[in-house]
């Protein structure tokens, strides 16, 4: 039995959902989020209350109800909240700074890494080692997050490059010298 997809899904104020067959459109206040789902799911919207049924109780059903209700959640939450991601830059020298949209990063090679934010994303630096990169969309802020970590991942030896906000990096120990 499906846990995440017997729960509802509550719709807060000012958020409105759209079905045109399986496709669905969530509007809020910060934004418009559309997505196709799985014909086998079939989604009930009453009211401000969003339930999601399955067929059957196969494997593979299972596996689509838990996923549909997941996603289904994240657009929610993402037109009416929006999704944030932090990474920090560490190492002598490493800094960011942004040009218009365009975020200019100088991670220790020989020419700065310039990264364009896709529509929807808005990227901020509020400290020239901090870079927030805010969106509606989970996936989208997830992945240029992972995009820019990869630039410059944290080495472990001596800590440097780029990581998530709150991210723990296992330490080797190195060369003894003798």
């Amino acid at each position: 039995m499906s846990r995440i997809g017997n729960k509802i899904v509550e719709l807060p104020a000012g958020v409105s959902v759209d079905m045109n067959g399986q496709e669905v459109t969530v509007k809020g206040p910060k934004g418009e989020l559309t997505r196709t789902f799985s014909p086998d799911i079939t989604i009930n919207v009453d009211g401000n209350v969003v339930t999601f049924t399955r067929p059957n109780d196969e494997k593979e059903m299972k596996t689509i109800h838990g996923t549909t209700r997941a996603l289904f959640n994240n657009m929610v939450i993402g037109v009416s909240e929006g999704f944030q991601k932090g990474l920090e830059l560490i190492g002598v020298g490493y800094r960011a700074q942004l040009q218009g949209s365009k975020l200019v990063l100088a991670v220790g090679y020989s020419h700065p890494v310039e990264v364009v934010a896709p529509e929807g994303i808005t990227i901020e630096v509020p400290a020239n080692t901090q870079v927030l990169i805010k969106g509606s969309s989970k996936e989208a802020v997830g992945q240029l997050a992972a995009n820019i970590r990869s630039i410059r991942p944290p080495e472990p030896y001596k800590g440097k490059g780029i990581r998530y906000v709150g991210e723990f990096v296992r330490r080797k120990e190195g060369k003894t010298g003798k």
